[in-house]
């Protein structure tokens, strides 16, 4: 059957399989387990085919905002509901799609309030969805919210190590972000004049003044930036990492910490371009030093979850190295990292929820020899480890060396030292597959059941991914470079 996207609302009906699953899920009985796990299998699975044809469909030849849908809503305040998406936002709709089926599928072994957990999933992943594909400023702010109240229950009822704690300061510090982004977002809306909360709109050249920008793009930048875990923003992220139960973990490492990034380009940048530049060298600073932190604290960990929560510290940083930039190749690159980095995480936390179902621990010394015990699950560690190490033939590869590149030719001595900072990354993610699943076996584990295929699915699809764009980059930079190209030919001009 064949679609037509200027017919069809693609994007809202993403927005609605969400909403359908979560009210069929609330229906069915709490004893119904199976059946609701069956549903929020259909049902991601609908979002997710729905975000493979929005992706493939974009035409690369045309670029700009395809898939439109604009309806006003509040026309006195300037308020529609406009969904559209170009070469930034149709990586990241895919990616949450992916992460979404696959968060779901891992989840699947779960007993515990089923029916609350899939329904507040479902919620949290709407929100994110919703922001991906809004091109008004205040529906931008509205999902970004949704997709942050649902974070606080399913860390503090379904969490792990110290999840009140983990759920508490996470919500704090992400609402202390929305705290700088609405003030920010109403006064764009306000200099403007044009009455409008529309991002189109807003992106007339010289219709906000210098003056303006940098004060506008600072608070949005440390707004977003809260989510996007800049340092030194980024302690709820290591801490909600290891709280959040495994689907969780996947969602917030995957796709939450990219709703930051993301919106520090759409909203930040495009709107605010000589507060960017303005602000640029302050932006690589700071994300060097993350980078160079989240390397050096994941060193001294020894629970696995923190591991992988300090090296995502780490490779958010690149990042925001990339953006800060200022070029088409950092740009390319930080959107490129954004996708890799989310399946990469995606996929370590998947493989380390399945480990610790087993064998109740997520501490490094008390696992050994997991290669011989469940050579299954521990290869898809293994194949996700040596993507954060920026192993060529892997995704995450092509993003870090475009950023690089930039690096080097913008802040040579900055480059110089997250390279060498992600050296450490690389020493420390080997340290963890050889102390995890090679060396002496733990007597107690050696009669564990290795992953079946059924529970093996979500994390082929993961490592799937991960080699499809380490083999063929250009499937997602050419969409990305339909929105990059033009945006820094019309800033630079």
């Amino acid at each position: 059957m064949h679609i037509d996207p200027a017919k069809f609302p693609c994007l809202s009906a993403i927005l609605v399989s969400c909403a359908v699953g979560m009210l069929i899920i609330m229906l069915i009985p709490q004893e119904r387990k199976r059946l609701m796990k069956q549903v929020s299998v259909f049902f991601s699975g609908i979002t997710l085919l729905l975000t493979l044809y929005v992706f493939f469909a974009y035409d690369k030849g045309m670029g700009g905002l395809q898939f439109v849908e604009n309806v006003q809503w509040i026309p006195s305040l300037g308020i529609n509901y406009f969904n559209a998406v170009d070469g930034f936002s149709a990586p990241n709709l895919l990616l949450t799609g992916i992460v979404f089926f696959t968060g779901v599928l891992t989840m699947w072994e779960l007993e515990t309030r089923v029916k609350e957990y899939f329904a507040l999933y479902f919620l949290l992943v709407t929100g994110v969805f919703g922001l991906f594909m809004s091109m008004d400023l205040f529906f931008i702010f509205v999902w970004y919210d949704v997709s942050l109240f649902p974070m606080y229950l399913l860390i503090a009822v379904w969490g792990t190590t110290r999840k009140e704690y983990g759920a508490m300061k996470l919500t704090l510090y992400l609402l202390a972000g929305s705290a700088l982004i609405l003030p920010a977002i109403i006064f764009l809306w306000a200099k403007s004049g044009l009455n409008t909360f529309s991002f189109v709109s807003l992106m007339q050249p010289g219709l906000f003044s210098p003056g303006a920008q940098k004060f506008a793009f600072l608070l949005l930048f440390l707004g977003f930036g809260i989510l996007a875990g800049v340092w030194p923003l980024h302690t709820w992220s290591p801490v909600g990492h290891v709280a959040a139960p495994t689907g969780v973990s996947m969602v917030h490492a995957g796709v939450l910490m990219k709703i930051g990034a993301f919106g520090v380009i759409r909203v930040a940048i495009m709107l605010c371009p000589v507060g960017w530049i303005y602000w640029a060298q302050l932006m690589a600073v700071l994300a060097a030093t993350g980078i160079i932190y989240g390397a050096l604290a994941g060193l001294r960990q020894t629970d696995l979850k923190y591991v992988i929560g300090y090296s995502s510290v780490s490779h958010m940083g690149v990042v925001g190295l990339g953006l800060s930039t200022v070029t088409v190749e950092g740009l390319n690159g930080a959107v490129f990292q954004m996708f890799a980095h989310g399946v990469m995480t995606a996929l370590l936390f998947s493989s380390v929820g399945y480990i610790y179902d087993r064998t109740h621990t997520k501490l490094i010394p008390e696992l050994g020899g997991l290669s011989r015990i469940m050579p299954v699950a521990s290869a898809f560690f293994i194949v996700a480890a040596f993507a954060g190490m920026g192993v060529p033939g892997l995704a995450n590869f092509w993003g870090e060396l475009l950023v690089f590149i930039a690096a080097f030719r913008t802040y040579p001595v900055l480059g110089v030292i997250a390279v060498l900072a992600l050296v450490v990354t690389a020493l420390f993610m080997l340290r963890v597959v050889q102390r995890t699943f090679y060396g002496p076996e733990n007597e107690r584990y050696a009669r564990l059941p290795d992953m079946s295929l059924s529970l093996g699915i979500p994390r082929i699809i993961l490592a799937g991914v991960l080699l499809i764009l380490g083999l063929y980059p250009s499937f997602l930079f050419d969409v990305i470079r339909t929105a990059s190209v033009p945006f820094m030919s019309g800033l630079l001009r």
